[in-house]
């Protein structure tokens, strides 16, 4: 900046031309006659806003990785600049302060397909009824390979949804839970000596051995459950299951350098089995159980001859 305005100086004041003024002060041409053209983010802050309103509890990191699929950003910057002119910042409640304690991160599996966690969170409708949706995550990918929504959810119906996602999906080598009356009746315990599948329970009061089912289920309140009113148990299980697909197959994971659980499941099938397996077996195979067998009238959102997990997840 200070050679310019001395190039100018000797132009104006001196009456030299500018090629000999840029000489004499050791300053390109190009750079003396760059005059910046300002970036026209019209289309980018159109487009924030549409992907902001579609998506709510949204911050600027995963509204700049939705944006840089579409080729709109590169600079998170320039995602942060925007995003704040707009007002688009996410409203968040004040946590309340907990002693300071020495946090050790839980410790993620190997590859997919290795631990699922499972746990229940509860809701009711617009009529008051109260209702429970029981999440399952597979820890490494954070994929969520089914849902249960229902009032009542046994540990009869939990081993039976596990053997509809065994099929499509396969099975874990173990399966995190809480000490809940569902995961230690003894269906549970009758479907893991026949699958061999363990169950591991955590220790009483302590979630955040869970902590990767805990995560999903936070996300999963702020973004579906605290954003929807649901005036019955099949319009919350249709809206359930939409936003699982959408976690699935395209809401980016800060967890996953910000691709989606499917979108990262590619990459473990790219690197074990090829670009041609990938592309030909990922999907939106994902499960969710519409209810008790007699009430589902055959319907389900997940194609029936998707096996996702047994080639997908890599599992050897």
């Amino acid at each position: 900046m200070a050679k310019r305005k001395a190039v100018g100086f000797l132009i104006t004041e001196m009456g030299i031309s500018e090629r000999r003024a840029c000489r004499i002060v050791g300053l390109a041409r190009s750079v003396q006659q760059y005059r910046p053209v300002p970036k026209d983010d019209a289309a980018v802050v159109k487009r924030m806003k549409a992907l902001a309103s579609e998506n709510r509890r949204y911050g600027y990191l995963r509204l700049h990785a939705m944006l840089r699929r579409e080729g709109l950003v590169v600079n998170h910057k320039r995602t942060y600049r925007l995003y704040t002119d707009q007002g688009l910042q996410v409203r968040t409640r004040k946590r309340r302060k907990l002693p300071r304690r020495d946090r050790v991160a839980p410790q993620v599996p190997e590859r997919p397909m290795q631990r699922w966690s499972m746990d229940f969170v509860g809701d009711q409708l617009a009529d008051c009824r109260r209702f429970r949706v029981l999440n399952i995550v597979d820890d490494h990918s954070r994929f969520c390979p089914g849902q249960i929504v229902d009032v009542s959810i046994p540990g009869a119906r939990v081993a039976r949804f596990l053997d509809d996602l065994a099929l499509r999906f396969g099975l874990p080598e173990e399966i995190v839970l809480d000490n809940g009356p569902e995961g230690t009746s003894k269906a549970m315990f009758d479907w893991s000596e026949r699958t061999g599948v363990r169950l591991r329970f955590i220790e009483p009061g302590k979630p955040v051995q869970n902590a990767f089912v805990e995560s999903f289920n936070g996300k999963f309140r702020d973004e579906c459950l605290n954003l929807h009113w649901f005036r019955s148990l099949r319009h919350a299980r249709e809206e359930i299951g939409r936003w699982r697909h959408h976690y699935n197959t395209a809401r980016p994971h800060s967890a996953l350098g910000y691709l989606s659980p499917t979108e990262f499941l590619g990459v473990v099938a790219q690197l074990k089995f090829g670009d041609e397996f990938a592309l030909s077996h990922l999907s939106s195979g994902d499960g969710f159980d519409l209810g008790p067998a007699e009430g589902r009238e055959g319907v389900h959102d997940c194609d029936a001859d998707v096996n996702f997990g047994g080639l997908a997840f890599g599992v050897s």
